[in-house]
């Protein structure tokens, strides 16, 4: 895993020794990365990434000019990882690292209160099964609808079978894209 873009592009990034990742080949993010472009993302934005895994979505809208990154894992082991990508790629300052299951907490607010304008929501994707209004994923995007810009947007990446609703309170499809096993959502706000 690598930065592609920006910055620090060519910076390898440390991974962790477990089977249990899903990392997002080189290939796919220059596509997401290329879509969210049209919307002039992420240049200036505030960004979260959950259930970031070593930081690559996150670390990689920072190389391409993102104004801060909120990371968000669970797992204490990832999470060291995560912290050595970020000292390495010298983003300390531009960056907090909350400790926490995603699905409950969603994209915490940091000190400046300020919303999100990009949120990249990459569970396990044994969690994202389903997609009702009701499961985990539904709510956590209900709860994200009120954690992000008017303007915001989210990219849900699950497996290519799940069916993401066309609407989570304030959140409404705008895109979706398949690659192998990979389907990726595009959610914007507004009414």
């Amino acid at each position: 895993m690598r930065i592609i873009a920006g910055t620090k592009r060519g910076m390898k990034l440390f991974s962790p020794k477990t089977a249990d990742s899903r990392p997002i080949t080189d290939k796919v993010k220059e596509s997401l990365f290329s879509i969210l472009a049209n919307w002039g993302l992420p240049a200036g934005r505030r960004v979260a990434d959950l259930f970031c895994g070593v930081g690559s979505l996150g670390l990689e809208a920072l190389s391409r000019g993102a104004e801060f990154v909120t990371f968000v894992e669970q797992d204490p082991k990832i999470v060291a990882v995560l912290n050595k990508n970020i000292e390495k790629a010298g983003f300390a300052t531009q960056s907090k690292v909350v400790r926490g299951n995603a699905f409950k907490i969603g994209a915490p607010a940091d000190s400046t209160k300020q919303k999100y304008g990009l949120v990249f929501v990459d569970p396990p994707y044994a969690r994202t099964e389903h997609a009702s209004a009701m499961s985990p994923l539904g709510r956590l995007l209900v709860l994200l609808s009120e954690q992000i810009a008017p303007d915001g947007i989210v990219v849900v990446r699950t497996s290519r079978a799940t069916s993401i609703l066309e609407r989570y309170g304030k959140l409404r499809v705008s895109d979706r894209r398949r690659w192998g096993t990979m389907g990726v959502t595009i959610l914007t706000a507004g009414e």
